[in-house]
């Protein structure tokens, strides 16, 4: 018993001493820049695997493709690209790249642009944490508010993400619940300010452009423009409009349980 003891202590001091596994993903595409920067950064505190789509897939959400097969391509050590959404990645790096070393975390970013309010409903990013999130790994999707005229600073991102890490070492997440974090856009690389937020409201006027093909073929281009955020307190828009970190927990169970009682008085 004594050398079954010793051995189990060994044992765990051998485990604990191993790095901490990291996979990353992304909506942005396996070339985006904030991916790049990210997995580089996150090299001095853990050992790293970059699973992403091969390309940009922005506004997916949580879609798997189910209607073709999908590939993995090689792009170099511990770096793969996947021809499809960033939920496919998540979902064939558990079950076949890291299948024999499972990550400690997934991390999902940096994107180029923010995630919040309305948001987490369509983006890539987040869906790719909620993937990890469903599968039981502590996940985080990080994003940086900047716009497309901007040029992105990414190390205040960079710099919390190291220390959201070390705070889930510590700490750990409730069931189905992941962390979605928006980091202002600024100059330097001082320390922000965070904090601890709901999702607030980010409203777009929606349009469609119509265009036609050489066969003389409709088709339609959807966009819109950013209208109005939320300011209140205790948003993500607000405090992003306040120049803060925002960190906002997210339950994948979607039920109003609320509204719950009041509805089964309802007769359908």
């Amino acid at each position: 018993m004594g050398q079954l003891r010793h051995l189990w202590t060994s044992l765990t001091k051998q485990v604990s001493l191993l790095p901490m596994q990291i996979l990353i993903s992304n909506d942005d595409g396996i070339h985006a820049p904030g991916l790049n920067i990210l997995a580089e950064s996150l090299k001095s505190v853990a050992k790293v695997c970059v699973i992403a789509p091969d390309r940009e897939r922005s506004g997916s959400g949580h879609s798997l493709t189910l209607h073709r097969p999908l590939r993995i391509f090689e792009r170099g050590p511990d770096k793969y690209a996947i021809d499809g959404t960033p939920t496919d990645c998540v979902m064939l790096g558990m079950l076949e790249v890291l299948k024999n070393n499972p990550p400690d975390y997934i991390v999902s970013g940096i994107n180029h642009g923010p995630n919040l309010g309305d948001d987490v409903t369509y983006s890539g990013t987040v869906s790719a944490a909620l993937e990890g999130t469903l599968i039981g790994i502590p996940s985080i999707a990080v994003s940086l508010v900047v716009s497309m005229d901007q040029t992105p600073n990414f190390t205040p991102a960079l710099n919390f993400t190291k220390r959201i890490l070390e705070s889930l070492k510590k700490h750990q997440l409730p069931h189905g619940t992941l962390l979605n974090v928006n980091v202002p856009n600024v100059d330097g690389a001082q320390e922000l300010d965070y904090e601890i937020t709901f999702l607030g409201s980010r409203r777009f006027t929606g349009t469609t452009i119509q265009k036609i093909d050489p066969r003389g073929n409709k088709y339609y281009w959807i966009g819109g423009e950013e209208n109005s955020l939320e300011k209140t307190e205790g948003t993500d828009t607000g405090t992003i409009l306040r120049g803060k970190i925002s960190v906002t927990p997210i339950k994948i169970d979607f039920t109003n349980h609320e509204f719950l009682k009041d509805f089964k008085q309802w007769k359908i």
